[in-house]
């Protein structure tokens, strides 16, 4: 194995039977992208085709949507965040909140807290931001800078929840939490609603590029499992049409998804430190585990030398992805490589001709971890 081989050490989940690709649901409402598009400074970001890594991976064709400049921030949070705090005030004026002015709490691992507190500070809001420890001071800093309180808690991102959730319990406070848990659900709903954004502009991009079927296979960088049950929603909800595969992908020391799906049911796991920070979550969101446990065809868990490998073949390509990021390269290298590839990918329908869409959720700019090294290639981009 070179040095540049990744390894599959944790167990990947496989479904192999086709029956996510059968399952359906409800598709997100209508309006999300029409008010994301009167946003200052909204803009499709990039889908950028690499025929470097069609080669590498042995498809015909394969895309990254680049989210490392979404709505002036350097990850794809912006979307939930600035949908979930629209509706969330919306409520509240309309349930006739008490007076005065609304804090806007949450807990994050470093990009959704920074969108929360960009977002409250476009709307002359309040926002306090409790992060975990093994948040980069450099990504907290970036909160403070957004005119946020923050603070730090010494355990993991699920105590930081925790005390989010108590602090939000004041009458003129607000939890924009990006997971869910049972009796706290309405608001992470929205988030992911706000991610469909994201979604539809692949499917226009695709289109453009002469991609008339849609993708074979989808990777999403998975931490509580929002932004995946946002992908599960759109290609799990249309009544017809040949349904993409989709892989979710977890740090090693945070594969609370590949746990669960493992078990069958959603557990919680010790987490430990990761350089894919944003995706260092130990539970899976409770309105997350039925789109994840329906609608997924697989799951794998990566090492963080696999994503810093992929983040440094991504640069050198001419992406910008953080480690989060550069987790669903990781993660497809590692399915579709090694012992027992082959297999994998008969499970997955995918062959020589098969498109693959990899979610590049965070640019470096994200994530204040060194993902040096550069690889020379050609790149294409699609508007």
């Amino acid at each position: 194995m070179t040095d540049d081989a990744p390894s599959l050490r944790t167990p990947a989940w496989l479904r192999g039977t086709g029956a996510a690709r059968a399952w359906r649901c409800p598709p997100a409402p209508d309006g999300v992208r029409a008010f994301h598009a009167a946003l200052s400074g909204y803009a499709p970001t990039p889908l950028t085709e690499l025929p470097e890594l069609a080669v590498e991976l042995r498809v015909g064709r394969v895309f990254v949507k680049d989210e490392s400049d979404r709505l002036g921030l350097p990850a794809f949070k912006a979307l939930g965040a600035s949908w979930a705090i629209h509706r969330a005030l919306a409520e509240r004026a309309r349930s006739g909140g008490q007076p005065g002015p609304v804090t806007l709490v949450t807990a994050t691992d470093g990009n959704h807290g920074r969108a929360v507190a960009r977002m409250a500070r476009l709307l002359g809001r309040p926002a306090h931001v409790f992060v975990p420890r093994g948040v980069h001071p450099e990504a907290a800093a970036a909160i403070v800078a957004e005119g946020a309180q923050v603070t730090e808690v010494a355990g993991s991102y699920d105590e930081a929840v925790d005390r989010a959730a108590a602090a939000a319990a004041e009458p003129n406070a607000v939890l924009v939490q990006d997971t869910a848990w049972p009796g706290y659900e309405e608001i992470p709903g929205w988030i992911v609603e706000g991610y469909s954004t994201l979604c539809a502009e692949i499917d226009e991009q695709l289109a453009t590029a002469g991609v008339t079927g849609g993708p074979g296979l989808v990777a999403v960088p998975a931490g509580v499992g929002s932004l995946t049950q946002a992908v599960i929603t759109h290609y799990r909800s249309r009544p017809s049409g040949r349904a993409p595969a989709l892989l979710s992908v977890e740090p090693e020391a945070a594969a609370c998804v590949l746990e669960s799906l493992t078990v069958g049911r959603p557990v919680s796991v010790r987490t430990g430190e990761s350089t894919m920070a944003g995706l260092n979550c130990g539970t899976p969101s409770s309105i997350a585990w039925p789109f994840l446990r329906n609608g997924l065809d697989a799951a794998v868990a990566v090492r963080d030398a696999d994503s810093a490998r992929a983040a440094a073949r991504l640069a050198g390509l001419g992406v910008d992805s953080g480690p989060c990021g550069a987790a669903a390269l990781a993660g497809a290298r590692v399915m579709f490589t090694g012992a027992d590839a082959e297999g994998r990918r008969t499970a997955l329908g995918l062959d020589a001709s098969s498109v693959v869409v990899l979610l590049s959720t965070e640019g470096t700019a994200a994530n204040p971890h060194s993902t040096a090294g550069q690889e020379p290639a050609l790149r294409t981009q699609v508007p």
